[in-house]
């Protein structure tokens, strides 16, 4: 039962994290052009979207991997939080769009479908980083770097 515990817990913090590692940061590494062109369009400054891509895949392979390892995971979840609100509001501007309708093909839909699931996704992060339960922003504010040792297998999950 303890192996089927951690399994369970690394399945969970990868399928979290599997959007930014692997997929996302190859897909800025293969396509770096296309992702700075991305950027670009938020920017209108391509120095900048080159850093701001740069940026975006440390933040996506470095995070990933303190949530995949649960080194300092809690801190990681925020920030991949914060990171999926700011992708939200800068990329999946939905209400730009001049087709958002409620039926019938719409492209302004589909990027209010993309922007909800950005929030949803930054969501699970922050219950990631601060439990689910009410204690966990003082918890979290104590020990922000902490770990909250996922794999760690207690008496009571034994017993």
């Amino acid at each position: 039962m303890a192996f089927l515990s951690i399994v369970v817990a690394f399945a969970a913090r990868a399928l979290l994290v599997m959007l930014f590692l692997p997929f996302s940061a190859l897909d800025k590494v293969l396509n770096f052009r296309a992702a700075i062109g991305q950027a670009d369009e938020a920017t209108h400054n391509r120095l900048l979207a080159a850093v701001l891509t740069l940026a975006g895949l440390c933040v996506e392979v470095c995070m990933s991997l303190a949530i995949l390892t649960g080194i300092a995971d809690r801190m990681a979840a925020l920030v991949l939080a914060a990171y999926c609100g700011v992708t939200a509001l800068l990329w999946k501007q939905f209400w730009k769009a001049p087709d958002f309708r409620l039926q019938g093909a719409s492209r302004g839909r589909d990027t209010f479908w993309d922007f909800l699931k950005n929030l949803a996704l930054a969501g699970g992060f922050l219950v990631l980083a601060f439990g689910a339960s009410s204690t966990g922003l003082q918890a979290f504010l104590t020990h922000p770097l902490a770990s909250s040792h996922p794999y760690a297998l207690s008496e009571k999950a034994d017993g």
